[in-house]
């Protein structure tokens, strides 16, 4: 069975557009109405789509968990999501469904920035940071870490669990499966924006994004992301503290911004290592109960 996932909130106006396009390429649309306050609920239920809402906006992680979830109790092999606002265009579901139907990928993106699309500027400067960031360590970089037009197989979406409620979930998604081993892939697709539909600041998303690769870097990590400043961080503290006693001892002098300089130092040094000591052993850990509690987890027939 493929299912097309849809996040919308308050979209109106193109939602009938993608429910009805995107029926005509999968066994099942499902909207997740992310506590709009207009008509999208109502109009995507009358044309047999089947609605699921949040009574408060939660965000797109959050919408997308919640997709996945009743994608999967519904029994879906495949799942295809789509934005709500109209920018992709559904009669592409096959194209970007066929590596994960195929075989050939667990997930499939549709890529939107391949040089053929219309694109405003400040949504391909924001998208090459954030893509730069999340390609950070992963030897195949992706063109569009950002797209929301993606097919999943079963196996993905049971592996993968979408913790980051904002936007920040399509590149802790995109770790989570280099994690995995989940094989990746890309599709060049068509995207519209005409005028900026986006519900979501640009500077908000690249926050939003940002925040979700340290997060994600401390939990996975945490040796490298607080370990090494934390150790240099001691190392200035000693050596401020070195460097002011032996200025005390030849000149009897105090500089109380040395001492002031070693002690902030050392004791943030001290603190940064002790926190990423706990993160390890704490990551080490889940990760040995989760291995022991779901052994062969997500095999498709």
């Amino acid at each position: 069975m493929i299912v097309a996932c849809i996040p919308a909130y308050n979209e109106e106006n193109t939602i009938a557009r993608v429910v009805l396009g995107a029926q005509k390429h999968v066994d099942k649309v499902i909207v997740c109405d992310d506590g709009s306050r207009d008509m999208t609920a109502q109009i995507a239920e009358s044309l047999g789509a089947v609605v699921v809402r949040h009574p408060n906006n939660m965000g797109k992680g959050a919408t997308l968990r919640t997709l996945f979830q009743t994608s999967l109790d519904a029994g879906a092999k495949v799942v295809v999501t789509l934005d709500g606002d109209g920018q992709h265009d559904p009669a592409e579901i096959p194209a970007v469904a066929r590596p994960v139907m195929e075989g050939t990928a667990d997930i499939s993106i549709g890529a939107r920035f391949h040089g053929k699309n219309e694109i405003p500027r400040h949504r391909i400067i924001g998208n090459k940071m954030l893509n730069y960031l999340t390609n950070i360590g992963n030897s195949k970089k992706l063109m569009d870490t950002q797209s929301g037009f993606r097919a999943y197989s079963r196996k993905a979406i049971e592996d993968i669990e979408v913790k980051e409620n904002g936007m920040g979930a399509d590149s802790q998604i995109l770790l989570d499966a280099r994690k995995s081993n989940l094989r990746v892939s890309e599709s060049m697709v068509s995207v519209t924006y005409g005028k900026d539909t986006s519900t979501h600041h640009p500077i908000r998303h690249l926050g939003d994004v940002v925040l979700s690769l340290v997060k994600y870097a401390a939990e996975e990590r945490p040796l490298l992301l607080l370990g090494l400043p934390g150790l240099a961080a001691l190392t200035i503290g000693l050596v401020y503290g070195a460097l002011l006693m032996s200025i005390y001892v030849n000149t009897r002098e105090f500089i109380f911004a040395y001492a002031l300089l070693a002690v902030g130092a050392a004791l943030l040094g001290v603190f940064a290592i002790l926190v990423a000591i706990i993160l390890f052993a704490v990551s080490n850990l889940f990760k040995r109960l989760k291995n022991e509690r779901e052994p062969g987890r997500g095999e498709i027939e």
